[in-house]
C-alpha cells in the first residue's frame, strides 16, 4: 500500500507542479498585459495590488466559466453548475481522442492521426444517424459502431503500411489528416450528405432516436457520452494491464527488438494498435455528433484531434491521467470564453497556458531542478516514462 501511494504521488507530482508553474507564468503575462496595472508601475505597492486584482479576477472568471457560477443559481442551485456541465461536454470527445493517442504511446507509436480518425467516426455516426430509422437504443449503438468501424479502418491503414513497408506513422497520419479534412469537405457537397434546401456544407440532423440521452434536462447539454468515455478509459486500462495482447502492446512499446526476439509479432501489434486507436478516436467523433452537435459539418472536429496529443502527454499516457487532463482542457476551453468576456483577457492566454503545461511536462529535469525534487529511482523512472517507448 505504501509503495502504491508513493507511485501515485510521484505520478501526479510532476503534472501538478507543471500546472502550478504554467498558471504562475500565465498570471504574470495577464498582469503585464493589463494597461491599468502597467499605469501603476511607478508605485510598487499599488502595482502589486493592481496586478493581484487583475490576475485574481481573470482566474475567478475562468472558474465561473468552467466550474460554478453563482449568478446562474438565483432560482435553482443546479443551474449554477451549467459551466461545469459544459466543461464535461467539451472534455468528453477529448477523453476518447486522448485515449487514442495514449494507447499508441504505450506501443511505441505516435498517433498524430486522431484528427482524421475523429472525422471518419463522425461521418459514420452521422450517416447512420440520419439515414436509418431504428429503435432508440439500437440506433445509438449502430451509429457509434459505424463510426468506430470507419475510423478503425482509417487507423488500420497506418498500422498496415508501417508494419509492411516501414513507413513512419507520423508522416502517414499527418497526410491522412489532410485527406480526411478535404474528404469531408467534398462529402458534404454530395446529395447524400448535403442537407436539403441548404447550400452550405452541413448534413441533415441525426434522428431523435440516435441522439445520446441528456443527463440534466433540456436546459443543459451534458449527455450520456461522458459515461461512454469513462467506460472507454476503463477498457484501455483493462486492455493494457489485464490482457495478453495488452502485455504485447507494452512490450513492443518498451523494446520492439526484444519483443520480436521473444516471439511477439510486431507487425500484428502495430496494426492492431492503430486499429484500436482509430476506433477510440472514431468513437469520440461519434459521441460528439450524437451527443452535442447532432449534425455533421466541415469543422466538426475543430482541433480536438490535435488537442488529444497534448491531453495524452499531460496525462502521461495513462487512462486515468488522460481523463483528468481532458477535464482540465475542457475547463480551460469553456472558462476561457468567460474570462475573455468578463475581464478582456484574450482567449489566446488559454492556449499559452496549455502550451506551458506541456512544455514543463516535457522538461521534467527542469521542473525537478526548480523545485529541488529528488530524481526517481530506476524502476519508478521506467514506470513514469514507459509511454515514451
Amino acid at each position: 500500500m505504501k509503495n502504491l501511494i508513493s507511485r501515485i504521488g510521484q505520478s501526479i507530482k510532476l503534472p501538478g507542479l507543471s500546472f502550478l508553474m504554467a498558471f504562475t507564468i500565465t498570471g504574470i503575462i495577464i498582469a503585464l498585459s493589463d494597461e491599468k496595472v502597467m499605469n501603476k508601475i511607478g508605485s510598487p505597492i499599488e502595482f502589486l495590488k493592481s496586478a493581484g486584482a487583475s490576475v485574481g479576477n481573470a482566474y475567478l472568471a475562468l472558474f465561473q466559466g468552467s466550474i460554478y457560477d453563482n449568478r446562474l443559481a438565483k432560482s435553482n442551485f443546479i443551474e449554477g453548475f451549467y459551466p461545469f456541465f459544459e466543461t464535461i461536454v467539451t472534455a468528453t470527445p477529448l477523453i476518447l481522442t486522448g485515449l487514442s493517442v495514449a494507447l499508441a504511446f504505450k506501443s511505441g507509436l505516435f498517433n498524430i492521426g486522431a484528427q482524421g480518425q475523429f472525422i471518419f467516426g463522425a461521418i459514420g455516426a452521422s450517416y447512420v444517424g440520419f439515414h436509418f430509422n431504428l429503435p432508440i437504443g439500437i440506433h445509438i449503438f449502430a451509429a457509434a459502431v459505424a463510426g468506430m468501424f470507419l475510423a478503425a479502418i482509417w487507423g488500420g491503414i497506418v498500422g498496415f503500411l508501417k508494419a509492411r513497408t516501414g513507413a513512419h506513422e507520423v508522416i502517414l497520419t499527418i497526410m491522412l489528416n489532410y485527406i480526411a479534412g478535404y474528404f469531408i469537405l467534398w462529402l458534404l457537397k454530395t446529395k447524400t450528405f448535403l442537407r436539403p434546401g441548404r447550400i452550405d456544407p452541413i448534413a441533415p440532423e441525426v434522428a431523435e432516436s440516435a441522439r445520446l440521452p441528456l443527463l440534466a434536462g433540456e436546459n443543459f447539454r451534458i449527455h450520456a457520452g461522458i459515461f461512454i468515455a469513462l467506460a472507454a478509459a476503463l477498457f484501455v486500462w483493462w486492455l493494457l494491464t489485464k490482457t495478453t495482447i495488452g502485455y504485447k502492446f507494452r512490450a513492443v512499446g518498451a523494446n520492439s527488438q526484444a519483443a520480436r526476439t521473444a516471439g511477439i509479432s510486431v507487425p500484428f501489434v502495430i496494426t492492431a494498435t492503430m486499429m484500436i486507436c482509430g476506433a477510440l478516436a472514431g468513437l469520440g467523433g461519434a459521441v460528439h455528433v450524437l451527443g452535442s452537435e447532432h449534425a455533421l459539418n466541415a469543422d466538426v472536429a475543430g482541433s480536438l484531434g490535435f488537442d488529444a496529443i497534448t491531453v495524452a502527454l499531460l496525462g502521461r499516457a495513462q487512462p486515468l491521467g488522460t481523463v483528468f487532463a481532458a477535464l482540465l482542457f475542457g475547463a480551460l476551453h469553456t472558462g476561457g470564453r468567460m474570462m475573455q468576456s468578463n475581464t478582456g483577457v484574450p482567449l489566446d492566454i488559454v492556449v499559452v497556458t496549455q502550451g506551458l503545461i506541456v512544455l514543463f511536462i516535457a522538461a521534467p529535469v527542469f521542473v525537478r531542478y526548480i523545485f529541488r525534487l529528488k530524481k526517481l529511482n530506476a524502476s519508478a523512472a521506467l514506470t513514469s516514462k514507459g509511454w515514451n517507448g
